[in-house]
């Protein structure tokens, strides 16, 4: 069982590498491998779709910063943190806003498994935990 799983990661790693053209997602590419992987069905072709999308969802994320915020947001500040962040890890990224009242009032940035926080939610949980130590 474990050999089919790491086959199938294997395979699902091949195709992931065939998505990419410099470096980056290709949408052509993508509906290419689905259509291969539909026609030419591989030994478990769940396990492989699964880990084939979860690779193009992590590679996908870390070029969109999910931009979470109280109120409402001007599309200038999402430009402005979009070329902020495109500077920062030296590609593309462009900035999605996602309101979360929870904030309060402030922002939290996400650029696949790294965030970035200045809201007043966090201070407060800040300020709470080191009243607790």
């Amino acid at each position: 069982m474990a050999s089919n799983q790491k086959k199938s990661q294997q395979f699902a790693r091949q195709l992931f590498r065939l998505s990419l053209v410099d470096g980056a997602i290709s949408q052509e590419r993508v509906t290419g491998v689905l259509e291969y992987v539909e026609k030419h069905k591989p030994a478990n072709p769940l396990q492989v779709l699964k880990a084939y999308h979860r690779m193009v969802a992590t590679e996908l994320a870390k070029s969109r910063a999910v931009v979470e915020h109280a109120g409402s947001i001007e599309n200038s500040v999402l430009r402005t943190i979009a070329d902020a962040f495109s500077k920062r890890y030296n590609r593309a990224i462009t900035a999605v806003g996602k309101p979360t009242p929870s904030l309060i009032a402030g922002l939290r940035v996400r650029v696949g498994d790294d965030v970035y926080e200045s809201s007043i939610a966090s201070r407060l949980e800040t300020l709470a935990a080191d009243s607790t130590d």
